[in-house]
Parts: C-alpha cells; sequence; structure tokens
C-alpha cells in the first residue's frame, strides 16, 4: 500500500511539471485527480478504486474548468495601427467589383487590396468610405 501512495506523490509531481512546461492547462485536471487517488490509497482503499477515484475527480475537474481554462488562454482580439483607417476615405486607383475580385485604392500613401461591402462597382478616381478590416483587405462603401 506505501508504494502505492509514492506512485501516487509521483503522479501529482508529474503533472505538475508537465502542466509548469506547458501552460496551457493540459494537465491540471490531472494533478488533482492523483490527489484524490493518494486520498483514497491513504483511505485504504484497494487500487480499483484509487483508479476510479482518478478517473472520476479528473473528468468533474475537466467538465467544471475547460470553459473557464479556454476563456483564460483565448487569445483576445487587439486593436492594429490599420484599425486607424476605418472611417476614414479612400482613393479608389482601380475599379472595385465584388464580381471580378478586383479593386485597389491608395491611402497615406499605401497602396490597399479593396473590395465592396455591397455589388455596387466602385470607378477609378471615385472616394470610397472604409467600414472595415478584414485581413490585408479594405471593406469600403462608396461615398455619396
Amino acid at each position: 500500500m506505501q508504494s502505492l501512495g509514492l506512485i501516487w506523490i509521483a503522479a501529482v509531481i508529474m503533472f505538475i511539471i508537465l502542466e509548469a512546461a506547458t501552460y496551457q492547462f493540459v494537465s491540471i485536471w490531472f494533478v488533482f485527480g492523483s490527489i484524490a487517488g493518494l486520498i483514497a490509497c491513504l483511505c485504504g482503499a484497494g487500487f480499483a478504486v484509487q483508479m476510479l477515484v482518478f478517473i472520476i475527480v479528473s473528468a468533474i475537474m475537466f467538465i467544471i474548468f475547460r470553459p473557464i481554462s479556454m476563456k483564460l488562454i483565448k487569445p483576445k482580439d487587439f486593436k492594429t495601427n490599420a484599425d486607424s483607417l476605418i472611417g476614414k476615405n479612400v482613393l479608389i486607383t482601380q475599379e472595385v467589383s465584388n464580381i471580378k475580385g478586383t479593386g485597389q485604392g491608395k491611402i497615406n500613401g499605401m497602396v490597399w487590396t479593396v473590395r465592396g461591402g455591397t455589388d455596387e462597382l466602385i470607378h477609378v478616381g471615385e472616394t470610397a468610405k472604409i467600414k472595415e478590416i478584414e485581413g490585408v483587405k479594405l471593406i469600403v462603401e462608396k461615398v455619396g
């Protein structure tokens, strides 16, 4: 029985080290399960009961805390300098046609790929307002 206790202690330490190495909440559930297995061992339960306790506690911890941990480690959306262009006007340098997949515009001395917010054509020389940015494309609406 004493050697089983040492195995559970080793499991706790191993899962803590694994969690510290990944910092992605991959094995934290098993730390709690191992602690529960150790407690079951100290109470005199057989190995089958210890494993059952380990599995049940690990599963419960996973079900309860996985959604919370995903919110904590999920990358946050962050604003970039390009977001400062939203609401400004862009000069169209190539006809904007969503159907043809064409369109370019110039703003602040830089040429961007441009797509219309609607299927309306925007001709060269016209001005369009930037509504949003998707990747490296400006989504615009015709001004006027």
